[in-house]
């Protein structure tokens, strides 16, 4: 008979999810340190400045859970606050504009500020970032061979390139303008024609998801459970094509030999079509590691997605901390 190993799953039957036999979910173990220490593994699969793939090995779900939603709502990043409009004859809302404004992500390190008291008025160097956006759409020389606004107007298209950075105080002496700006410089603020002209004066400010997504450092921050695919019998000729296009590419490959084998069943997105076929069905056991957590993490840009990760350990690294000094004055 065929057996697995002892890991932590849950099965995918055909019709409903079940968990290992003697097992009631890993959220009734009791903690043993040693046995964690022992188990948990970070292992990077890939990163690169804007995304980053990585497991989180030997952990209960609350941990993961909880990363996830710190990276989402706690981990802190800069974003255009207030908008003061001196001029707005373009055709979108001043209410909308400033939405749209509130929503680029921008360069500064969040590391390098500090919060903005509640209540405070004045700015300072050392937790407010200002920037200017003044344009004015014209008319070119008459062509009456074309129809394009390009060739019509100047300034029909406003973009996220033509926001200034206008320094406070000693800020032009500790940070530079590309280190500021916008991450990206070609998104589309406003459509204008002759006539049309925007003259504003923007605020950026330190602030956290919780408060409002426009301050969230990441773009998606995401976990599943490792897939696990076991044949527990031989499948060859027709059944194994059948097989394999059953699940995701990659997953399951052919031999020389015409028999199906799992080569990598990491990206599979456990559909269960192979229940379909009565042929096949009894071949697999689909299974989720419960300890296993894919995690997927892709950055505004503001901040690397490795760092966005080491601040949400450092930040529910302090809320523990708090906690048990809490519990100490008890």
């Amino acid at each position: 008979m065929f057996k697995l190993d002892e890991k932590p799953r849950v099965f995918l039957e055909e019709f409903r999810v079940k968990n290992a036999p003697d097992d009631y979910g890993m959220a009734d173990e009791k903690w043993d340190f040693k046995k964690f220490t022992k188990k948990f593994r970070i292992v990077i699969v890939r990163m690169d400045k804007w995304e980053m793939e990585f497991d989180l090995i030997g952990l209960q779900p609350a941990f993961a859970n909880a990363f996830r939603r710190l990276m989402l709502s706690e981990v802190p990043s800069m974003a255009i606050e207030k908008v003061m409009i001196r001029n707005n004859t373009s055709i979108i809302q001043d209410e909308i504009l400033a939405h749209r404004l509130g929503l680029i992500p921008l360069k500064a390190d969040p590391r390098l500020f500090e919060y903005r008291l509640e209540g405070e008025s004045e700015a300072s160097e050392f937790d407010t970032l200002e920037y200017s956006l003044k344009v004015k759409c014209t008319a070119k020389s008459q062509n009456k061979d074309t129809f394009k606004p390009e060739d019509l107007y100047e300034n029909h298209n406003v973009y996220s390139s033509q926001i200034k950075w206008q320094p406070v105080g000693n800020q032009a002496s500790i940070h530079k303008e590309q280190d500021v700006g916008p991450v990206h410089g070609d998104i589309l603020l406003s459509k204008m024609r002759p006539g049309h002209e925007l003259d504003l004066q923007l605020v950026a400010v330190k602030g956290i998801g919780k408060d409002h997504a426009k301050f969230s450092p990441v773009a998606t921050a995401t976990y599943r459970l490792l897939p696990e695919v076991t044949l527990t019998r031989k499948v060859s000729g027709s059944d194994a094509n059948l097989l394999q296009s059953c699940f995701s590419p990659g997953v399951i490959s052919i031999d020389s030999e015409g028999c199906a084998f799992v080569k990598d069943a990491r990206y599979d997105i456990c559909s269960r079509n192979v229940f379909r076929y009565d042929s096949i069905k009894d071949a697999v056991i689909l299974s989720r590691i419960r300890d296993h957590f894919i995690f997927n993490v892709e950055s505004v840009g503001a901040l690397p997605p490795h760092i966005i990760f080491i601040e949400a350990v450092k930040i529910l690294r302090n809320k523990c901390k708090t906690l048990l000094e809490e519990l100490n004055k008890i």
